[in-house]
């Protein structure tokens, strides 16, 4: 009864914790979710908005006790300004052609568009670039540096009927095209509607309000004028790019005779200024059904000095015009912080007072008779470190690779905090996750030797193929299956035969050796030493709580660990699917490692729990009550799916959750991993006290 009030009191203290983080969870959220409606109220104005001289507030950061540094620097460290001279001609790239409602992105010379001409040195890109379908490839417009360009044609495309059609289905999901100057991306701003945003659209729906037309029409924005911003550099004839924006324009260009691109037409030249006339739209259908039509690309350039307070380490602020403000990230972190440190606190006060008292009480009556009727979890001592009856290799595989993907986790943090990788670097996060992954696999093969030599396990070559192939080959599966399915539509992010080619050589030449490096040095090692010894004949358990049991221990478990990453979790989710970005690494490990705390604790007392229940079956236990975690994430994915995004078709949903499954998995065995190592440190402490025989 002792146990059980213990119990109640920090159920009832952990409740109402987790009803208050709910709420700021929920609120934060919220405020988060107002803070970008600007961005999206901003998307709907794009057709017929402004240039216009948008300013953000300069923002710096700090890290860890460091000087406070600019947005430019925690972004792109070890980046330095490059200067340009009048006249020299600047690289222009062109990227990815992405959809919100899709999130199927497509290369941007597959669209029905301009080809350049321009000939360049193939650029060699990273595994992780490769794999996320981003290719830089040379954009058909020439911008010299402080030469304002009039309106100049690029070239005439014919469109056939199924390019039409194509063009009218990537307008109406709101595919939207990235350019690259200078290493900024294309921006779309209003200081209007307090928007900014990456990219700029293909073209746009016009209702009947606008065109008077039945039906929806289409139109393609085949007019883009340019704006670059510079500041002077002191001391120098040379300037600094500090902004780069589009404002796209519909205009049916008119010709006679034969077409020359760069040739002056009468809706193309100086002094007419290209705008959005409802009159003068180019349509994206032919006014006869399968007939086909010539259109005409074009576009200019201006250069605009920017105020002289303007720095090229603050031309990044910008970029951050509709996110969430980031004494939210602040408010949310230390709020969550607060939380476990009470949780933490509760827990060590209540269990530590009452484990102290019952191991005194049984060393004192050790030897006596008195000593036989202790109860509780003293009498599980000779059987709280008996291996599990089943299914010992797949939990020695499981903690193994949770324990590697962990390690890989805590080196990406550490080493994007320190400034060796760069959030916004396309690929090159992605391929140092994969090759830290990678380079980690001797710690699951250590973890998992260890264990399974443990529990006496025999087929130790088994265990570690096991260890090595379980994991990895269940997302290389996946990510094969989808990739079929992309290659079919013609996504960009299909990868061709050679990377995944790449990706398994990999997988097979250097994680798989090692594991086995790893798994040899822990077969090698000594068998775990325990405190006490382990009866032959295991006891009866009895019947016990309904809290105790799977699966309302697994959905128990998982809550906490959640409820403390909720909050950043929105902001991730938001990089991740709503081209947002996250760039802060600091608030994400703190908040990694207040889950892992979290983990810990929820691991501990409900092990705790079950040995005062007299049951000594925790192994499983410990691990899947916080696998939960994982559980919950995939339902918060279906959420975010449901409430947030807008996707289009079947593929783009298909995308979305098995990316998402793979997530869920990850988390989960991250967590399962750090609730079983909390609870294995807990009972061999504990059982570490007791004077027994």
């Amino acid at each position: 009864m002792m146990h059980i009030r213990h119990w109640s009191r920090l159920s009832g203290v952990a409740f109402c914790l987790l009803a208050n983080l709910f709420a700021l969870s929920f609120s934060y959220a919220a405020e988060a979710g107002e803070a970008g409606e600007a961005g999206k109220a901003g998307e709907a104005g794009e057709a017929d908005g402004e240039n216009s001289n948008l300013r953000a507030p300069k923002k710096t950061f700090r890290r860890f006790g460091r000087k406070r540094e600019s947005l430019s620097a925690v972004l792109f460290p070890g980046v330095s300004p490059q200067e340009y001279e009048q006249g020299e001609e600047i690289a222009v790239w062109v990227d990815l052609v992405e959809s919100k409602k899709t999130q199927v992105p497509f290369a941007y010379y597959d669209i029905p568009i301009c080809n350049s001409t321009k000939e360049v040195k193939k650029i060699r890109k990273s595994l992780g670039a490769k794999l996320q379908g981003h290719s830089l490839k040379p954009a058909p417009y020439k911008i010299d540096a402080l030469q304002n360009l009039p309106c100049t044609t690029v070239c005439k495309k014919t469109l056939r009927p199924k390019e039409q059609s194509r063009l009218r289905t990537l307008i109406k999901n709101e595919y939207r095209v990235h350019v690259t100057f200078d290493e900024l991306p294309v921006l779309m701003q209003s200081d209007t509607l307090n928007y900014a945003v990456r990219g700029y659209p293909i073209g746009f729906k016009a209702p009947f309000a606008l065109t008077g037309l039945e039906g929806d029409n289409f139109y393609i924005y085949n007019h883009i004028n340019f704006t670059v911003k510079y500041s002077k550099v002191p001391d120098s004839n040379g300037v600094h790019i500090v902004g780069f924006e589009a404002f796209p324009v519909s205009r049916k260009h008119i010709y006679e005779g034969d077409f020359k691109a760069g040739a002056p037409l009468d809706t193309c030249v100086l002094g007419n200024k290209v705008i959005n006339d409802v009159a003068t739209l180019q349509n994206t259908q032919a006014i006869k059904d399968g007939d086909s039509f010539d259109v005409i690309y074009s576009y200019e350039v201006n250069w605009v000095e920017s105020p002289s307070n303007a720095k090229w380490e603050d031309r990044w602020d910008i970029y951050m015009v509709g996110s969430p403000d980031d004494q939210v990230h602040y408010f949310a972190v230390m709020n969550s912080l607060m939380i476990v440190m009470f949780m933490t606190g509760v827990v060590a006060s209540i269990m530590l007072r009452t484990l102290r008292k019952d191991i005194a009480n049984f060393n004192e009556l050790q030897g006596l008779d008195e000593a036989e009727d202790e109860g509780g979890w003293k009498l599980m001592h000779g059987d709280v470190f008996r291996p599990p009856q089943q299914y010992q290799m797949i939990f020695s595989v499981a903690v193994g690779t949770g324990a590697q993907i962990g390690t890989a986790i805590a080196l990406v943090l550490l080493s994007a905090l320190i400034g060796i990788l760069s959030p916004l670097n396309k690929g090159h996060m992605l391929t140092f996750i994969i090759i830290l992954y990678v380079l980690s696999g001797s710690v699951a093969g250590y973890c998992s030797s260890r264990l399974f030599k443990f529990f006496d396990g025999k087929a130790w070559k088994r265990n570690t193929m096991l260890t090595a192939t379980a994991f990895p080959g269940l997302l290389v599966t996946l990510f094969v299956l989808l990739n079929i399915f992309l290659s079919f539509a013609g996504a960009a992010t299909a990868v061709s035969f050679w990377t995944v080619l790449a990706l398994f050589l990999l997988w097979v030449c250097v994680s798989a050796p090692l594991v086995f490096v790893g798994s040899f040095f822990g077969y090698k090692k000594a068998k775990i030493d325990v405190p006490v010894r382990t009866n032959q004949i295991a006891r009866v358990v009895p019947e016990s709580h309904w809290y105790t049991k799977l699966p309302h221990s697994f959905f128990l478990g998982g809550i906490l660990p959640f409820v403390n990453i909720s909050i950043e979790l929105y902001f991730i989710m938001n990089a991740l699917w709503l081209h947002q970005m996250y760039y802060i690494m600091g608030f994400l490990l703190v908040v990694i490692m207040t889950m892992c705390v979290a983990c810990a604790e929820v691991s501990i007392v409900l092990c705790y729990i079950q040995l005062c229940q007299e049951d000594h079956r925790w192994w499983w236990k410990s691990f899947l009550n916080c696998t939960s975690c994982g559980a919950y994430l995939l339902l918060y994915s279906l959420w975010f799916l449901w409430d947030k995004l807008d996707l289009v078709g079947v593929l783009p949903t298909v995308v979305y959750l098995t990316y998402m499954s793979m997530l869920s998995i990850t988390i989960a065995l991250f967590c399962g991993s750090i609730g079983f190592f909390g609870s294995f440190w807990f009972v061999r402490t504990v059982y570490g006290a007791l004077k027994v025989d």
